[in-house]
């Protein structure tokens, strides 16, 4: 091969594009790399000017620069960035190197080397725009070598160390590590010498100050362009304000009558509260990362299996077990340290932490119930001997579950009340921050127990009422609208109300949670449409129809009755409606409560509830109220609450739940009143009559060991009789009449009730 052929093929073969143009820019010889850059076929750009691979705004002008380059010195130039013009009319950025030369005879030629410039821009684009992301990171990144010397220190870390950039680079990174943590910083810098990572690893660093921060660390290799190791990269963020809001919320589990257990994936406990450490008998340093299954040998679901799936804008709820021997929450066995097993309670929900889920469960002791259970039973089947009709052992039984629920009630309302009112100073103090939305959500979770309870309670018959003569039309009518909205408009609603209809003795909140219960349960039936009817009637029961019905007297009632044409049910169903926590529908769209609260509300005013059913045809819910000759009353209006100032003014607390009466003092305290506080009544009559200044308000539990609140009221009343009493309970039976009200003197405050709710009612008590 000559050297000219040899010389032909290198320029050919060259990875860069070459082009030699004449003088008058015709191309004489173009590479294959040329003609593909600019897309012509091989071989066309011979002979074409070279002004035709510049853009169309240049071209113009661009046989003139070449005649001053050609006409100067015509030194080489490297490295031009300009721009190309390809076949299809695309522009993209060239680097471009000349060189012009004189051949033997006389003629001038210029050589162009040129390079595709975009992907080194790109490249170089890509590398400013992480360099911009680092440095207007708020997390602290820090890059060191490999013997610990600081390379890159971005300004989130000037923020969070204190050490400016120009301090640190350079010098080595142990100045903010404290003494007690190297032996950990050498573990992990072994890691990444081989390669490994370390995600969301929680240490301590050393500010410029001297003081030491709290920090969540990802630490990752730093290689070089081949891929070798040659450092360290550790970014760093601030949780120093979240180990402050554990704290707060680990103090809030603390405060649980229950264990609380929190369980990963793998079956590890992540999560514990004092009282599972009594439980159990284990310090919590050996629970943690435990298999709950040395706990509690039956094991827990998986998260999945208590997902609740209904149509709440809560994503997780509380799901309850079903076991065999009971409803609601799943009776098993726990293990004690010393191998003893003891009887329990377990509720589950399912957790999202951000990194995963993990199952809750609330284990609860219930040795002295199952015994008080089984002399129930004993009793129960003492009763059965006599052979009492099969609807008085129903009754008899749904009032067993009532008595059980209420004393259940009553002890998750003193709880929700401290989680509620803990959760919500979090949100007051730690306002816009993170772990106030985190204390929001416990608030909710407080707030939707609270309407658990209520609903508890209702069908238990031990809900407060405030009774008042009712039109009943009228809170039909009041209804009407809300349940248009709420049903669906695939079902029609009609309302046909009598005229002149007497009035009954209930409370219009719980009946209209009635019509509510009743029209969900309807429109459940009707998945596909229907028509539900509300219809209202004076009737008059004689002794004959109030034989076959248990419950029922003769008189005058009012007849209420909700029908709908959906798919009924069958006896076996229509025998149980009533029974809490029965439901037909799928796991986790209802509770079981609609119709036993409907019962309890029902028969708590005096009146009897009714079920007529035929499968496929549809359900018609009869409910009789008996008359009142009372006329009927127009609620006045509650004032709205003024900024409250409780300065001179004395609150004595009585209440034996400690964590509760901590909370309520701490209520009344940052509203300005001055407080005494005792935990039964003994120490509060004694306090009472050593305290030299006037106490202007009782505000007492209503059920405490020892003495009742009523006796403490009426001692506290008798010995200052401008004392005024304003009760407190999530289960007011005692204080309530033989039919289940309140008494026009007694006032009573609903646990679990906000500082608002409290504030509000103190309010009223002192301006009566």
């Amino acid at each position: 091969m000559s050297l000219e052929s040899l010389t032909g093929l290198l320029v050919d073969e060259a990875p860069d594009a070459v082009i030699i143009s004449r003088a008058d820019g015709t191309v004489a010889l173009a590479n294959r790399r040329a003609h593909g850059m600019f897309g012509y076929p091989d071989g066309s750009l011979v002979g074409r000017s070279v002004d035709d691979l510049v853009p169309d705004e240049v071209r113009a002008v661009h046989p003139q620069h070449r005649a001053g380059y050609l006409t100067s010195a015509h030194p080489p130039l490297r490295r031009l960035p300009l721009r190309g013009r390809r076949s299809d009319g695309t522009v993209f950025p060239v680097e471009v190197s000349l060189a012009a030369v004189t051949a033997p005879g006389g003629d001038m030629y210029v050589t162009a080397v040129l390079r595709d410039d975009t992907a080194h821009r790109e490249a170089a684009q890509a590398r400013a725009l992480l360099a911009a992301i680092v440095q207007s990171s708020h997390d602290a990144i820090v890059t060191t070598d490999l013997d610990g010397v600081v390379l890159t220190w971005n300004p989130g870390a000037e923020q969070l160390y204190g050490h400016s950039a120009a301090t640190m680079v350079g010098s080595r990174v142990d100045r903010i590590i404290p003494a007690d943590r190297k032996v950990d910083e050498d573990e992990v810098l072994a890691l990444v010498r081989l390669g490994g990572r370390m995600d969301r690893y929680r240490t301590h660093r050393r500010h410029a100050d001297g003081s030491t921060i709290a920090v969540s660390l990802l630490v990752s290799p730093l290689r070089d362009a081949t891929g070798t190791i040659i450092g360290v990269t550790t970014t760093a963020r601030d949780i120093s304000d979240r180990e402050v809001a554990e704290a707060r919320v680990q103090a809030v589990l603390d405060a649980a009558p229950d264990a609380l257990l929190g369980v990963d994936a793998a079956g590890q406990v992540v999560l514990v509260n004092a009282e599972a450490e009594r439980m159990f008998g284990h310090p919590r340093h050996d629970l943690t990362h435990m298999s709950v299954r040395r706990l509690l040998p039956d094991g827990l679901p998986p998260a999945s299996a208590v997902l609740r799936t209904g149509g709440d804008s809560t994503p997780l709820d509380t799901e309850m077990l079903t076991g065999a021997a009971a409803q609601g929450w799943a009776t098993r066995n726990a293990r004690h340290r010393d191998g003893s097993d003891l009887p329990v309670e377990i509720s589950c929900s399912a957790l999202d932490t951000g990194t995963g889920l993990i199952v809750v469960a609330a284990v609860r002791d219930i040795t002295d119930r199952l015994a008080a259970q089984a002399e129930q039973q004993a009793l129960r089947a003492e009763a059965e001997q006599q052979k009492l009709e099969a609807r008085f052992q129903r009754t008899q039984r749904l009032e067993s579950l009532g008595q059980l629920a209420g004393g259940v009630a009553h002890d998750f309302n003193n709880l929700l009340a401290v989680i509620l009112n803990y959760a919500a100073f979090i949100v007051e103090d730690g306002e816009g921050t993170a772990f106030a939305k985190d204390a929001e959500q416990i608030a909710r979770a407080a707030r939707r127990g609270s309407e658990l309870t209520h609903q508890l309670l209702s069908f238990a018959r031990r809900e407060v009422i405030r009774p008042r003569p009712l039109d009943v039309n009228t809170v039909v009518t009041e209804v009407h609208q809300m349940l248009l909205r709420s049903i669906g408009e695939h079902i029609t609603l009609a309302t046909r109300t009598a005229p002149e209809l007497p009035a009954v003795m209930a409370d219009p909140g719980q009946l209209e949670q009635v019509l509510v219960n009743l029209a969900v349960n309807a429109r459940d039936a009707m998945p596909a449409g229907g028509h539900l009817t509300i219809d209202t009637a004076a009737v008059i029961v004689d002794s004959d129809h109030a034989a076959g019905r248990a419950g029922l007297h003769p008189g005058r009632y009012v007849r209420v009755r909700v029908s709908d044409t959906g798919t009924g049910m069958p006896k076996n169903v229509i025998d149980k409606a009533f029974d809490p926590f029965f439901t037909t529908k799928p796991n986790g769209q209802g509770t079981g409560l609609g119709l036993a609260t409907v019962y309890g509300i029902i028969t708590q005013s005096g009146g009897t509830v009714q079920i007529y059913s035929e499968a496929g045809l549809g359900t018609t819910i009869t409910v009789l109220l008996p008359v009142t000759d009372e006329e009927v009353t127009t609620e006045p209006a509650l004032p709205s609450p003024a900024e409250v100032d409780g300065s001179g003014t004395t609150v004595l607390v009585v209440e034996d739940e400690d964590a509760l009466r901590e909370v309520t003092e701490r209520i009344l305290v940052r509203a300005g009143y001055t407080v005494l506080t005792a935990a039964d009544g003994i120490a509060a009559l004694t306090l009472a009559h050593a305290h030299p200044d006037r106490i202007d308000v009782l505000l007492t539990d209503v059920i405490m060991p020892g003495m009742l609140g009523r006796d403490i009221a009426d001692a506290v009343v008798a010995a200052r009789p401008d004392t005024r009493v304003l009760f407190m309970s999530g289960y007011a039976q005692p204080v309530l009449t033989t039919h289940g009200t309140l008494s026009a003197d007694v006032y009573l405050l609903e646990k679990p009730f906000t500082s608002a709710e409290l504030m509000q009612a103190l309010q009223e008590q002192l301006r009566r």
